[in-house]
């Protein structure tokens, strides 16, 4: 429910905070006092369109604040965990309107865009007038009201389970149907690619391997003939290791009288002996790893060219040719198993759309009943409204042969307004006063489904009095018990009612060079007052306040 609205320098609105409670408020006062203003404040929190002619004359901007209490599992906490944004506690809708045209929209403080606004606001608020269309206009409106009605949500929404699924199985079978019609009529090149690229069996990163293979081995092939020649050097015919190990045997033999002389120049040169040795070895190791077999060379360089002609062939990269050939593979294997397989496709696709159907024309029926209930419970609250000559009616019209996730029912709804005349669409068939009525018995009926929490009534009154008015006040009153009711009036009968009376007033200031709108709320005997003014005008009389009397305590 609304709990707060606070509206900053909107028109003739400078600063504006209103509490609101539980069952129905009224607003009323003189025509021109500023309750269009007030609703159209309250229409721009919601995400209703901005206007730079909103904003007060001399400040840059405006603003309209709008604090909501409302359950944890409400939709409007789903629609704001999907837009990423805090959805704990209090509900927050602030819309600022700056003086060159521009708006920015909020929700807990939480910059959103304006459809964001406009989605949550219009969960938790409707604005019915008599001008207003956006609760009846849209025939996918009446099937979520009389759905709703009936407490069929649930089987709605398995019916969406039951087309998603039915939607999936025809996506399958289609797409298997068009690769066998592909692989159909390339049958005779598939065979060809397929059983060629079987033989060929290329693998993933073989181009890379085979590439790098041959590189070490031409590598290897030009740098042996070198490594022979200083292996010849290191311990071949003109090593010089066979020299240097006389010289030290030598060398030994007169160690023992020199050896200051002779010991360094012996370990020097078995130093370089030793490191002549290893180097022999590193050399032989050399060979061994630059040695190849040159039919493996040979081998290597026939599959390169195998594959990169096949690459070329078949417009595709080296890499790509074990993916093309497991497609074409596979192609082949739809034409000879496909048959089988779009059989049991189609088995499956006809079993999720009987499955569908027959849920959907389960649905249909039941909305066909519910409709008949929904109706007669309409026509029931007409009469008091001075409709009783007029005729309610859910139209219902099937067609199995155009689905959708909801069934295959379009549902709007229909009056006659007088005997004898044509029925037709709400909305075209009633006249201004007639179709606020009737939407008034439609919320009064479906007040506790698929409704809003919060629901305003723009002056759904004017033009009937006495019973009329009576009756359009006792039905607000009703609907007031399940949901919260804001309702601007211009009759006594409806302001009598009211378990909130706030009055619009506007105050002159600065020595009545300018104006502001205020909004005071009324008790006991000031709301006395107001509703004797109501009834009798200008001059408040005695009688007029007697009669407030009566209203008061007859409402009561």
């Amino acid at each position: 429910m609304l709990a707060r609205l606070s509206i900053r320098d909107i028109v003739l609105i400078e600063r504006l905070d209103i509490e609101f409670a539980r069952g129905l408020a009224v607003l009323t006062g003189e025509t021109g006092a500023g309750k269009s203003i007030l609703l159209d404040a309250f229409a721009l929190a919601l995400g209703g369109r901005g206007d730079a002619g909103l904003v007060r004359h001399g400040v840059e901007q405006g603003q309209v604040t709008a604090s909501f209490d409302i359950p944890e599992r409400h939709p409007a906490r789903a629609i704001l965990a999907s837009n990423g944004l805090d959805d704990s506690g209090e509900m927050i809708l602030r819309r600022v309107q700056l003086a060159d045209g521009r708006t920015r929209a909020f929700i807990n403080d939480q910059s959103v865009s304006v459809q964001t606004l406009k989605a949550v606001g219009a969960a938790l608020v409707e604005i019915h007038g008599q001008h207003d269309e956006r609760a009846l206009v849209d025939a996918a409106t009446h099937r979520r009201l009389l759905d709703a009605f009936a407490g069929l949500e649930k089987d709605v929404a398995a019916l969406e389970t039951l087309w998603e699924a039915r939607r999936a199985a025809r996506a399958v079978l289609d797409e298997h149907r068009a690769g066998m019609e592909r692989a159909a009529r390339e049958a005779d090149y598939l065979r060809h690619a397929a059983e060629e690229l079987k033989k060929l069996a290329p693998a993933e990163g073989e181009e890379t391997a085979l590439a790098e293979r041959r590189s070490a081995m031409m590598q290897g092939e030009k740098i042996a003939g070198d490594l022979r020649e200083a292996q010849d050097a290191v311990s071949g015919h003109h090593s010089p290791v066979a020299a240097l190990a006389a010289a030290v045997r030598r060398l030994e033999r007169r160690a023992g009288s020199a050896p200051a002389l002779v010991e360094p120049a012996v370990k020097a040169i078995d130093a370089a002996i030793n490191a002549l040795e290893e180097a022999d070895q590193h050399l032989s190791a050399a060979l061994i790893a630059a040695d190849f077999d040159p039919l493996e060379l040979e081998r290597i360089e026939e599959r390169l060219f195998a594959l990169r002609a096949a690459a070329r062939k078949y417009s595709t990269p080296v890499d790509g040719l074990a993916a093309l050939a497991a497609k074409y593979a596979a192609d082949v294997a739809l034409i000879d198993a496909g048959a089988e397989r779009l059989h049991g496709l189609e088995t499956a696709a006809a079993e999720a759309d009987g499955r569908y159907s027959a849920a959907a024309a389960k649905l249909s029926l039941a909305r066909g009943k519910s409709a008949e209930k929904l109706n007669k419970a309409v026509q029931g609250e007409l009469a008091p409204l001075k409709l009783d000559r007029a005729k309610f009616i859910t139209q219902v019209d099937s067609d199995p042969a155009s689905p959708g996730p909801q069934g295959f029912d379009r549902v709007e709804f229909w009056v006659q307004t007088n005997p004898g005349t044509r029925p037709g669409p709400l909305m075209k068939v009633a006249s201004g006063g007639e179709l606020s009525r009737f939407l008034l018995a439609l919320k009064v009926v479906l007040s506790d489904r698929g409704s809003a929490p919060t629901l305003v009534f723009d002056e759904i009154d004017t033009g009937v009095g006495g019973a009329v008015a009576d009756a359009i006040g006792a039905r607000l009153a009703r609907l007031a018990g399940k949901v919260q009711v804001m309702a601007v009036t211009h009759a006594p009968q409806v302001a009598a009612r009211a378990d909130q009376h706030l009055l619009i007033s506007k105050d002159a200031l600065d020595k009545g060079k300018r104006v502001a709108t205020r909004v005071n709320a009324l008790i006991d005997e000031h709301r006395r007052e107001e509703i004797a003014r109501m009834l009798a005008g200008a001059e408040i009389t005695a009688e007029a306040r007697a009669a407030a009397d009566r209203l008061i305590k007859a409402a009561g």
